[in-house]
C-alpha cells in the first residue's frame, strides 16, 4: 500500500515539476530534506523563491488534495524552508510557499496551482 501511494506521489511531483517549468520557473531542488521534513520543489521564478508542496490524489474520497496541507504540515514546511535559507546563505529574496494539487485517474490528470497558499 504505502508503495503505491509512494509511486503515485512521485508521479504527481513529476507532473507538478513539469507544469512549473512550462510556465518559466526554474527547479532548484527536489525533495529537499532537512530533520524529518521534506520540500517536494524548490523553484525560482522572476526573482522569487518558491517552495511548493505537491499533494496527488487519485480518488475524491479524502477530498481535494490541496486540502490535506494541515497547519501542522505548514509548520513542518516552513521550518525546512527556513534550514534551505540558512544553507544557502540567502536572507534578500522574497520567497513564497505554493501547494500544487495533481489528480490522477485513468483519463489523465488535473493539476491545480494554488501561489500563496499559506503564510507563515
Amino acid at each position: 500500500m504505502a508503495d503505491g501511494r509512494h509511486r503515485t506521489g512521485r508521479q504527481g511531483e513529476l507532473r507538478a515539476a513539469s507544469f512549473l517549468r512550462s510556465h518559466r520557473y526554474q527547479i532548484l531542488e527536489q525533495n529537499y530534506r532537512f530533520a524529518r521534513g521534506e520540500i517536494d520543489i524548490i523553484a525560482e521564478k522572476d526573482d522569487v523563491l518558491v517552495f511548493v508542496e505537491v499533494k496527488t490524489s487519485t480518488s475524491e474520497a479524502f477530498g481535494e488534495p490541496e486540502t490535506w496541507v494541515t497547519e501542522a504540515k505548514q509548520k513542518q514546511i516552513g521550518m525546512v524552508a527556513e534550514r534551505y535559507l540558512q544553507e544557502k546563505e540567502i536572507d534578500e529574496q522574497d520567497c513564497r510557499f505554493d501547494v500544487i494539487a495533481v489528480h490522477i485517474d485513468g483519463g489523465g490528470s488535473r493539476l491545480k496551482h494554488i501561489e500563496n497558499a499559506f503564510w507563515l
